[in-house]
């Protein structure tokens, strides 16, 4: 009792809400403080917040920023250096959670016990691909017995974890930052790859847990059963995933916290029904307090079964925060307990500020507690009225999260959760627990309650996806500066005050700037470049006043979704571009292409004479066009079709009233003198796409001469196979005087040539995170990233 009456204050919601404030703080700043100023700060303020005093919230938040300094110096410790080169190593470890199979690749988690020639590796985790072998001759039956909880022994290639930097992107070096991970790897030598022990622990059990699910249940829906039962989301596909987003339904697949908190409840009643039965058992055990530790132990269990995500262990905290005060006899509102809660997720993990999911389950909670009465609703009508009121405070209050988190929102999502809520997570979620508890007691039990969850599941399945593929059915915003998150948040708090503060009008204006966001274009005869961050490929975006265009579409987008070009489009405001130029059909350059027609179904493709791209209109010498005062003009391949491959790449020059840009695709040698004898004026550039990612079969030093940029632009994947770009292709690009900037160290380039002249602007830099990758590089080495990648020999 005295511990929880000495806990309490330090872990109240004003403590707590310091230490959420102080690690955020800690994750925004645009580089990491100094390990010892951030252990000095920690130890300096850690009895300021012990110690009863006024400022005891403020020594709270000093301790929270430097903790979660300390803990971002660690997490950087165990990654391997961002300045690293790709190793081959061979290790033995452990496949620590389900492995993810496509047909093409597997990828999995790998905690490595052993490292040949590299000890520092040990203990650390890697995600590691296994990619399915070029020739179909190369035997692959072995990526098929990958299992989780297996120990593997493996030829590795080992990276350090490295992200392709876009507006609206997703930032794989935070994912990895939070989840742990040392680095990336694949797989050098598959054929030498054995397993030293035979699947075992929880994940196994999961695993084998959810292939029962998808044998038994034997229809389609099995696999939203496998991720409600345990948290095994690898069976749907992308279109699934789009759909729940646009149904605003995403948050009732994954397990979350109602989920746990039904699992808690079961055991509490199954725990006062064996007290009932055998009142003996009060004797020893209060009947109370028994029910409580119960609730806690099986929500810890069933957290762990599910992989241990963030809702589920806010939940699970909470639970075991109100089981605590049960125990110890003091009562434990639901804001204390969920302060509690927070401060005991921060304390081990205070990074876990960078996950959307704390700021969503926590935020969620928050906000309803704040706006709606704590007294339980009395009556079928009091118990709907409360349903709409929550329904609705949940789904306003969360809007500004959710713009700034994931670009935009479901338009249908308030109305839809209203009904689907209940009868999934009354009905399916029930039934899918009910079937893995079965399964978990013997085998084969679960089958008819995982059949019925997919029966009910269907009911109402079949009625939303009409809804969900509506075109309009996601409402996509640009992205906004900093400043308005927190400004919507307080227009939020005005707007939801009590009828009578006059909030409205004003809280609605201060929401203005992150819902309605300036959205610059390019004025007459301006034109606007972004050149994508997609590897080893290219992908630029053109913009005028009212028009744009894509020139390249990248490498095949990953897991068959598009997650550059449109998230990029998105976050500038713009439309997605009707038209896609295609320089030619290699991989790299329209790998993309098939998932942006799955979404742009109208998309009109321009390609090379004889391309293999179907419904192609011919890219060729000849072709011009103008937009807004911007001149458009092919200048390559001739329209006889007699170049094939690199050589026909579809050379494009554009001319606005304040430069040129010229994008030449993946020439080479010939076609550059063919152009130099042609039309050697039309060469003259401010802006160019460097040729064929700054290969030694291109960039020829009378080209170059000829071309004279004053700013030169590589886009090519970090630490790539063949060595691009190629030192003395960079040394050339700099004798003619043009600054050269590579993709690989900049991130997406974003160019504009306007009546202020020629401006750059580099993502890395722009939004500068004290976790980047190319960054700790840069401080690290000697010479520049670009020539550091030039002096790899080419493939």
């Amino acid at each position: 009792m005295r511990t929880v009456a000495v806990v309490a204050p330090l872990l109240g919601p004003a403590c707590a809400a310091g230490l959420v404030l102080g690690a955020l703080t800690c994750v925004l700043l645009p580089a990491l403080p100094p390990r010892w100023l951030c252990v000095g700060l920690a130890l300096l303020a850690l009895p300021g917040w012990a110690w009863r005093w006024r400022g005891r919230a403020v020594a709270a938040a000093v301790f929270g920023l430097a903790w979660a300094g300390c803990h971002g110096h660690m997490a950087l410790q165990q990654q391997v250096p961002a300045a690293a080169t790709a190793q081959d190593v061979r290790v033995r470890g452990r496949i620590a959670d389900l492995p993810v199979r496509r047909d093409d690749h597997s990828r999995f988690l790998f905690d490595v016990a052993e490292a040949e020639g590299w000890p520092a590796l040990q203990g650390r985790r890697l995600q590691v691909s296994w990619h399915a072998p070029r020739r179909s001759a190369v035997p692959d039956a072995l990526r098929g017995t990958l299992h989780a909880g297996a120990h593997w022994e493996l030829s590795l290639r080992v990276r350090p974890p490295r992200s392709r930097i876009n507006p609206g992107g997703f930032d794989a070096e935070r994912h990895a930052l939070l989840q742990g991970l040392g680095g990336s790897a694949s797989v050098r030598d598959p054929g030498g790859a054995r397993q030293l022990r035979a699947a075992h622990g929880l994940a196994a059990w999961r695993e084998r847990c959810s292939t029962a699910i998808a044998a038994q249940v034997g229809r389609p829906s099995a696999r939203f059963v496998q991720a409600l039962a345990v948290g095994d989301t690898r069976g749907l596909t992308d279109t699934d995933w789009e759909q729940l987003r646009a149904l605003g339904l995403t948050h009732l697949i994954a397990i979350s916290g109602f989920h746990v908190g039904l699992v808690a409840g079961f055991a509490a009643l199954l725990c006062t029904g064996l007290w009932w039965l055998w009142p003996a058992l009060a004797r020893a055990w209060p009947r109370p307090q028994a029910a409580a530790c119960a609730a806690a132990l099986a929500a810890a269990f069933y957290t762990l079964l599910a992989g241990s995500e963030l809702p589920t262990v806010r939940t699970a905290l909470m639970i075991a925060a109100v089981a605590l005060a049960r125990a110890s006899r003091r009562p434990l509102g639901t804001a204390p307990a969920l302060s509690l809660a927070a401060a005991l997720m921060l304390l081990p993990a205070p990074l876990s500020v960078l996950s959307a999911g704390f700021w969503l389950s926590f935020g969620g909670v928050l906000w309803l507690l704040w706006c709606l009465p704590q007294r339980p609703p009395s009556g079928i009508g009091g118990v709907l009225r409360a349903a709409l009121a929550g329904q609705g405070v949940a789904s306003v209050a969360l809007l500004p999260l959710a713009v700034v988190l994931f670009g935009g929102t479901s338009w249908l999502g308030p109305l839809i959760n209203l009904p689907v809520i209940p009868w999934w997570s009354l009905l399916v979620v029930p039934l899918a627990l009910l079937g893995t508890g079965l399964q978990a007691l013997h085998d084969g039990a679960g089958m008819w309650p995982w059949r019925a969850a997919a029966w009910v599941f269907d009911l109402s399945w079949g009625l939303l996806q009409p809804l969900a593929q509506h075109p309009q059915a996601m409402w996509w915003l640009p992205q906004a500066p900093g400043w308005a998150l927190p400004a919507a948040l307080a227009g939020l708090f005005w707007w939801l005050l009590p009828r009578g503060a006059g909030g409205g009008l004003a809280g609605a204006l201060l929401c203005l700037p992150l819902l309605w966001p300036a959205a610059p274009a390019p004025r007459h005869g301006e034109l606007e470049v972004l050149v994508h961050d997609v590897g080893q490929g290219a992908a630029v975006l053109l913009r005028t006043a009212t028009h744009a265009l894509w020139y390249d579409a990248g490498p095949p987008a990953g897991e068959g979704r598009e997650r550059v070009l449109l998230p990029a489009v998105r976050a500038l405001g713009q439309a997605p571009p009707g038209q896609l130029l295609l320089s030619h059909d290699h991989l790299d350059h329209a790998g993309a292409l098939p998932a942006l027609r799955r979404t742009l179904p109208g998309l009109q493709v321009l390609a090379p004479p004889g391309s293999q791209v179907e419904g192609a209109r011919p890219c060729m010498k000849g072709l011009r066009w103008q937009w807004d005062g911007v001149d458009f003009q092919v200048l390559h391949p001739p329209a006889d079709g007699s170049e094939r491959d690199n050589e026909a790449s579809c050379v494009l020059r554009v001319a606005g009233a304040h430069g040129v840009v010229l994008l030449p695709g993946d020439i080479g040698t010939r076609a550059e003198q063919q152009l130099l004898q042609a039309q050697a004026a039309a060469m003259r550039a401010d802006v160019v796409l460097v040729p064929h990612h700054g290969s030694g079969g291109s960039s020829t030093a009378a080209w170059v001469a000829a071309v004279s940029p004053r700013l030169a632009l590589v886009s090519a994947g970090h630490q790539n196979r063949f060595g691009h770009p190629k030192r003395d292709v960079v040394l050339r690009w700099r004798a003619v005087g043009a600054e050269v900037l590579a993709t690989a160290d900049a991130g997406a380039i974003r160019v504009w040539l306007g009546a202020q002249g020629l401006q750059v602007r580099e993502q890395r830099i722009h939004a500068a995170r004290w976790w980047d990758a190319a960054g700790r590089a840069r401080s690290a080495a000697i010479l520049s990233p670009i020539e550091q990648a030039a002096v790899g020999p080419e493939g």
